[in-house]
């Protein structure tokens, strides 16, 4: 008897195939990706669970190769120029707003609030992108609103995650008293130390918000993730849930972006 298979299955099949050996071999890479540093053969097998006359034969291709090179003196093995080439030529196909945008919807819809992707712009925090939730109540924002610096979650984490120099005109277009100051040096302080910014009924009675950060290879903000709702449903306490969630997603595009926390806020 005849059977025959749909093409999702062969489709199915085919992505399932891999070859072991590039698998096996590409544990050395790995684990030399996540040391940050030169190893030496015997730790270096260690760390990819496997034995040293194992992992030579791949480290000896992987040289010829250009993704790992090892040094003169010490004997020791590092990531070669092949591989910095393909890191750097990865990180330039990695646009941030994309990515940031293809992770709103799942996002509105875990949090039932609007949630939006803000930028700094020439007059401030700026959002560029934004997202209802399926629900039928939500506060709306529209694209192009340009955030106060001092009165919103938005702002205030720009302000904490920015270099001073940036955020400094804007703060100097909008001056406030020293009680309003007071108040604001703490919440980017507060923000600084959590590592997301918070707000409750400062822009507008009623609404309340979160905001949290996405840094490049440099530990420089690239951009600031946004939720935003009614204060009596949405938990801005930093171990809330809609806190951690909201970090969680900055530190997924954080990672895609080869990036990592500004010195000294890094983190684990």
């Amino acid at each position: 008897m005849l059977s025959f298979s749909s093409p999702d299955a062969i489709e199915d099949a085919r992505v399932q195939r891999g070859i072991q050996s590039i698998e096996v071999g590409g544990r050395l890479l790995l684990a030399l990706a996540a040391a940050g540093r030169p190893m030496a053969l015997k730790e270096l097998a260690l760390a990819a669970d496997m034995t040293p006359p194992k992992a030579h034969p791949y480290l000896v291709s992987f040289g010829k190769l250009g993704l790992i090179a090892q040094e003169a003196g010490s004997g020791r093995y590092s990531l070669g120029p092949q591989a910095m080439q393909l890191g750097l030529i990865s990180l330039q196909q990695y646009d941030p707003l994309r990515l940031a945008s293809a992770r709103l919807p799942e996002l509105a819809r875990q949090l039932g609030h609007l949630v939006a992707i803000a930028v700094w712009g020439n007059q401030g925090p700026t959002i560029v992108r934004t997202e209802a939730p399926p629900t039928a109540v939500y506060v709306d924002m529209r694209h192009g609103t340009v955030m106060s610096v001092r009165g919103t979650a938005t702002g205030r984490l720009f302000a904490a995650f920015l270099p001073p120099g940036r955020v400094q005109p804007v703060l100097a277009a909008d001056p406030a008293d020293a009680q309003t100051e007071a108040v604001f040096q703490r919440e980017v302080e507060q923000a600084r130390t959590c590592g997301i910014a918070q707000a409750s009924d400062s822009a507008l009675a009623g609404v309340s918000a979160l905001a949290a950060p996405v840094f490049d290879a440099n530990g420089s903000m690239v951009l600031g993730l946004t939720v935003i709702g009614p204060g009596a449903t949405l938990d801005t306490r930093p171990a809330g849930t809609p806190a951690q969630l909201m970090q969680q997603v900055a530190a997924d595009l954080t990672a895609q972006l080869g990036g990592r926390w500004p010195t000294p806020l890094a983190r684990a």
